[in-house]
């Protein structure tokens, strides 16, 4: 799940050319580049669901034209154009691709090529560029697929989330169990290299033999990757709001951890190796490389209403209405809210945050004193593993990828 969050940071006004510190660009040469669409459209709202989305009910009257799905893939591609002129004349091919959402295939197949094709216009690609799009499994079908796949899209994602019918009813999903294994049936017949399903654990009123029987159906579909996420309640969405009135039970954190250990049982005797807290796959290649870059600190522009992006220690976002947005690109603005720049103590302490859930973990370098000395007392708790300890890494134990943030939390102290 790679969705925008809907409550945007706080930060500096951005130029109205987009303009990044000169300091944004140097060595960008040596830094990988991706690029995630943002598709800001949903048939429903599920009612989990925090992201940065719109349903057609929502929109009417708000935005007129601008916010308009019809159009919305002519807007984007003014935002790719936009960040060709920002980037200037940086030679980096784009390594990955990422069409995020909502639900992008609520577009026609024919805009999301169209929106690959202008990145690909203005950047060019790598020989191996990973080029992702999820999908819901209702919106997409055999044609679908292979106008994708001929497109230059080469990894699908689908959100799959359960396989029995009354946890996806508390989800709001509308999909019907089973489908997400004939998807991934059709994204192989159509050419697909890499494929992911999309799991959730921890659904109120799901149980273990619920859980276990989704990673039955998920593994049988024989997909490259697995994602499996514990269900967060965020206030506002419409889930809080039924736990809240006692309409349903609120999720546990025990079951949490029993369903972790059971996915994870479940992958590895199927062949699936972990290398981040939430993600399996089958081979190295099968990873999500687009992920990799957000882990890494890499460098990726966030094309979209409400899209986050990061170059050279310089992160922005965009203006979260899909009106707003195409307003202002049609003004020849950025549509950037707002933006910051990461100290040097800023993007230590993220890579410990995000390197320390990687299967390789994050150098021992990175930690202040007392981090080191939390390290180490983690070792002896059985939270990181003494070997690459050792060897100058903190790597999480099975057990610590349970506590991964309150590991997180001692580390960065």
């Amino acid at each position: 799940m790679d969705g925008m969050p809907s409550v945007l940071p706080d930060g500096e006004p951005v130029p109205d050319d987009g303009a990044l510190p000169r300091h944004a660009l140097e060595g960008a040469a040596g830094r990988p580049l991706g690029f995630y669409l943002h598709v800001p459209y949903c048939a429903t709202r599920c009612g989990y669901c925090d992201f940065n989305t719109y349903t057609a009910t929502e929109l009417r009257g708000s935005g007129g034209a601008l916010a308009s799905r019809d159009n919305y893939a002519a807007h984007l591609i003014g935002e790719v154009r936009q960040a060709r002129k920002v980037l200037g004349d940086d030679p980096r091919p784009v390594r990955t691709v990422f069409v995020g959402g909502g639900t992008p295939t609520l577009l026609a197949a024919a805009d999301l090529v169209r929106m690959l094709a202008a990145v690909r216009e203005e950047f060019g690609l790598a020989e191996d560029a990973e080029i992702t799009t999820e999908a819901n499994p209702e919106s997409v079908g055999p044609d679908y697929l292979a106008e994708l796949r001929e497109g230059g899209f080469n990894r699908i994602s689908f959100g799959m989330q359960s396989a029995r019918q009354h946890v996806l009813k508390i989800l709001d999903r509308t999909h019907t169990p089973g489908r997400p294994e004939a998807c991934v049936a059709e994204a192989r017949a159509a050419g697909f290299e890499h494929i992911n399903l999309d799991l959730i654990y921890g659904t109120p009123g799901e149980s273990d033999d619920d859980w276990r029987a989704s990673l039955d159906a998920a593994i049988g579909a024989g997909p490259d990757h697995v994602s499996a996420y514990a269900l967060i309640v965020e206030e506002g969405t419409g889930l809080a709001r039924r736990i809240k009135r006692g309409e349903i039970p609120m999720t546990d954190d025990d079951a949490h951890a029993d369903r972790y250990l059971i996915a994870d049982e479940a992958m590895a005797a199927a062949g699936y190796s972990w290398y981040e807290v939430s993600n399996w796959a089958r081979t190295p290649e099968g990873r999500c490389l687009h992920n990799e870059l957000y882990w890494r600190g890499a460098d990726w522009w966030g094309a979209g209403p409400g899209a986050h992006s990061h170059v050279g220690g310089v992160r922005w976002w965009n203006v979260k209405h899909p009106g707003a947005y195409a307003q202002a690109l049609a003004e020849g603005r950025s549509p950037g809210a707002g933006r910051e720049i990461l100290s040097a103590e800023d993007r230590r302490v993220e890579r410990i945050l995000l390197e320390l859930r990687l299967v390789d973990g994050c150098p021992l370098s990175l930690l202040a004193p007392a981090g080191l000395a939390a390290a180490r007392r983690a070792v002896d708790d059985g939270l990181l593993e003494p070997a690459p300890f050792e060897d100058g890494r903190a790597v999480l134990t099975l057990r610590g990828r349970l506590l991964a943030d309150a590991v997180v939390r001692d580390l960065v102290d």
